[in-house]
This record gives C-alpha cells, sequence and structure tokens, in this order.
C-alpha cells in the first residue's frame, strides 16, 4: 500500500518512542512533514497522521462511504473499558447507545451536578494538609472520582463506594509512566503471571472492579427506584427504540468508561489549569479579578460562563490535550487527501496535540496565553480537545462544567503556590498526556487573606 510521508525509523524503534516520548515523535515527524505523516506506532502496520484542519474535517465529517470509524480499531482500550462500550461499537448499533447515553451529560443534568462539584471540591481541598509539598494531579484525582461516582452512582459513603473508589485509583495507578503504558501496546505482555506482576494485578483489580459494579447493578434492578437521577439509573431506565433495555455486560462497560474516561483525563487537565494559573501570575491575578466580580457564593452557572475562565481552561486543553489523537477512521474508498492517495484499509488519525500546535493557528504555540479564546473563534477542526465527528467524547460538557468550577472554588477559597521552580513537562500517562511531575503545589493558606 502506497502511504503519504513515511517515517524512516524501524518500525519497533518508532513504536518505543511514541511509547516513550510522544511528544518528541510528534513534533519531530512534524518538522519533517508539517502536515501529514504515516508513523509505525500501530502494532507492526502504519498509522496516517493529520493534522491539517481541512483535512481532519474532510475525514470526521465524510459520509461512511470515503471513511468509517470501526470499534474495533480502538481495540487497545479494551482491556479497560471492555468490548461493550460506546466506545467499541460500530455503525448503527454506536449511533443508537449514543443517543441513549447523550441525555445523561446535558441540560439540566449539569445546574444539578453544580453544588455537588463546589461541595465536593472544598471537602478534599480541606483535608489537606497546610504548607507541605503536595501533587495537584493526586488532589484533583480526589476531586474527579468522587464527582463521577457520585455523579454515576448518586452516593458518596458506604463501604462499597469507598471500596470502589480505592480499587479504581489502584487501577489507574498501574498505567502512570510510559513504562507501565507499554502493556496496553505489546498484546503480548498481557499475560497473567500472578498478582505480583504488573498485568496480573492489573487482572485481579479489573475483576474486584466488576464484582462491585454488577453487584451495584443487581442492586439497582431489584430496588427499580424510579425518582434517581444518577447517570445508572439513567442508563438502566432508558430505552432503545425497540424498547429493549441495556444488558448488565452493556451497563458494566458503559460504567467502566464513564469511571476511567470520566475522571483520569478531567484530573490531568484540572491539574494542567493549576499549574499554568500559579505559574502565571498575571493569568491568576485577572481570573481571580474575573470570579470575585460576581460576589460572594455566586451561581455555578454564573461561574462557567465566566469569558476568562472559559478562555483559560480552552488554553489548558490547547496546550497539552489530555488526548493526543482522534479515534481512527478507515479508508473506504480510493481518495485524495492534501494531494495524497490513499487506498481502501489505510489507518487515519487526526493528530489533536500538533493541530494545537499549528503556528499559522496558535503563534508562540509553546505558551500559555489564554487571550487566544477571547481574540477570535476558532472552528471544531482548529481547536478539538474532546475530538470531533461521531466519536467526539460524550462527557464534554460534564468534563468542561467540572473543570470550570473546580478551579473557580479552589482559587477562590483557598491560597495556593508552586512548591518548587522546577517545570512541567507532559509525559504519556496511559493513552493520555499528564503533568510529568504531577505538579507539586502547597496550601498557604485555607483563605486568600
Amino acid at each position: 500500500m502506497t502511504l503519504p510521508n513515511i517515517l524512516r525509523p524501524p518500525l519497533l524503534l518508532q513504536e518505543l518512542q511514541w511509547i516513550a516520548d510522544p511528544v518528541s515523535y510528534m513534533e519531530k515527524a512534524a518538522q519533517q512533514y508539517p502536515d501529514i505523516f504515516s508513523a509505525g506506532i500501530f502494532g507492526g502496520q502504519h498509522l496516517i497522521f493529520v493534522n491539517h484542519p481541512q483535512a481532519i474535517q474532510d475525514i470526521l465529517t465524510s459520509d461512511r462511504k470515503r471513511f468509517i470509524a470501526p470499534g474495533e480499531a480502538n481495540r487497545i482500550l479494551s482491556p479497560l473499558i471492555g468490548d461493550y462500550s460506546v466506545i467499541m461499537l460500530d455503525g448503527d448499533r454506536h449511533k443508537r447507545r449514543r443517543q441513549l447515553l447523550m441525555p445523561s451529560f446535558h441540560g439540566e443534568r449539569m445546574r444539578a451536578y453544580g453544588d455537588l462539584i463546589g461541595q465536593l471540591t472544598e471537602k478534599v481541598m480541606n483535608k489537606l494538609p497546610i504548607a507541605q509539598p503536595l501533587s495537584a494531579r493526586s488532589a484533583m484525582q480526589e476531586i474527579s472520582l468522587q464527582v463521577i461516582l457520585e455523579a454515576v452512582f448518586g452516593v458518596c459513603e458506604g463501604e462499597r463506594f469507598e471500596h470502589l473508589k480505592s480499587s479504581i485509583t489502584a487501577m489507574c495507578e498501574l498505567f502512570h509512566s510510559p513504562l507501565s503504558a507499554s502493556f496496553l501496546f505489546f498484546p503480548w505482555m498481557q499475560r497473567d503471571w500472578g498478582a505480583w506482576m504488573p498485568w496480573g494485578k492489573f487482572v485481579r483489580d479489573r475483576a474486584e472492579i466488576d464484582k462491585l459494579l454488577y453487584a451495584e447493578i443487581a442492586d439497582r434492578r431489584q430496588q427499580d427506584d424510579r425518582d434517581r437521577v444518577d447517570i445508572l439509573s439513567l442508563l438502566m431506565a432508558a430505552r432503545y427504540e425497540n424498547g429493549e433495555s441495556m444488558s448488565d455486560p452493556e451497563l458494566r462497560d458503559e460504567l467502566m468508561t464513564l469511571l476511567f474516561a470520566g475522571h483520569e483525563t478531567t484530573a490531568t487537565a484540572m491539574a494542567w489549569a493549576l499549574y499554568w494559573v500559579h505559574h502565571l501570575p498575571k493569568v491568576r491575578n485577572k481570573l481571580l479579578q474575573e470570579i470575585d466580580s460576581l460576589g460572594s457564593n455566586p451561581d455555578p452557572m454564573s461561574i462557567v460562563r465566566l469569558p476568562y475562565l472559559n478562555a483559560v481552561c480552552n488554553e489548558t486543553l490547547r496546550l497539552y490535550p489530555v488526548a493526543m489523537l482522534t479515534f481512527t477512521r478507515i479508508v473506504n474508498e480510493p481518495l485524495e487527501l492534501l494531494g495524497h492517495s490513499l487506498q481502501p484499509g489505510a489507518n487515519v488519525v487526526g493528530c489533536i496535540y500538533l493541530l494545537h500546535h499549528r503556528e499559522d493557528l496558535y503563534p508562540d504555540s509553546h505558551q500559555f496565553k489564554p487571550e487566544r479564546f477571547l481574540e477570535r473563534q476558532f472552528s471544531p477542526f482548529e481547536f478539538m480537545p474532546f475530538g470531533g465527528g461521531s466519536r467526539r467524547c460524550i462527557g464534554e460538557a460534564l468534563a468542561l462544567f467540572e473543570m470550570k468550577l473546580v478551579l473557580a472554588t479552589i482559587l477562590s477559597r483557598y491560597q495556593l503556590a508552586l512548591a518548587d521552580g522546577q517545570a512541567e513537562v507532559p509525559r504519556r500517562r496511559g493513552v493520555t498526556l499528564a503533568p510529568s511531575r504531577g505538579v507539586k503545589i502547597q496550601i498557604v493558606s485555607r483563605s486568600r487573606e
């Protein structure tokens, strides 16, 4: 198969570089081939990286005759979220499942989560020590996990809740570094050699989470409480057009998707935001001035509409997008893209990271400048931290809502400072990008005075 702009290093070396240091890998490739290149990181096959906005739009919005988006292409996530998640489905099955899930993340549901997010943020922050270095990312993960667990299950206490929280945290930490993340990229490493080995521990942690999730599902089916409005209850009550409801394995996989995609990524984004806001005092001061303009105890919906807060969150998501790539599309018929002929079977992705660092869109792209988003409106194919097309992240609204409210709550109620002068750089965490050192901060005071 003829491929555009093939990178020449041996395939295994490319895959190791992609796992160990994806940012350097992408930036070096883009210096050689700015808009499109073929990378040998796909289990011995090539993946075509595209970061030109119009080309990405063509890929993500064309009809199924030109590109298809099979769930099978997302197989790397299967050990984490299972085979029945919306991410793993194809065609009409994928479309129907998205339609079933979408109402849980929009409209009045966001309002219901507003006060909860503020309360949980204070609960976690008030437990942290004063004047001692700590990991902002760990604190944000605690907040985000509690938010998603209460939003999903409608409970925030009890033995099952605490057990589930600790099991999920332990499972996430298994893939915290490029070395441990390599288990996801090499199927031959996914062998259960016992609990003392990484994959064996992962399998046992996953089995423990499954037991807890299926127990919760079984309890809900017996209760049949139609007044509950948590996401699990909404999903159990939802019906496809033919009247059928989701099976227990389908519910389990959607819950796993929500628990992992719904809290890990948001926690990372919030940690990055805290880093930049405290690394750049002018940004912090301007943001505080805007938040203070709402007075004491502002309504959550007023907070999320603040323009500079929105710009800070967008710039955070632009600079180091948690998800580096869109989900894979596969060429379905011969076509031309950016002057290159592509044949059926070619695997294509939009490269979100490189798109967000195009100098023609974002001058001085490695600098944190929230004003970009006040001075210009970017199209969905110029700024796309949540992907695009039919596989755009369902939880986008909740993630942004949470990010804004947590950041505003922390800044308005606590005085923080970076614990040292060392710069944070992005590093692989599973299939995402996260701060290499976790953003070391300390709480100076539990009030701003």
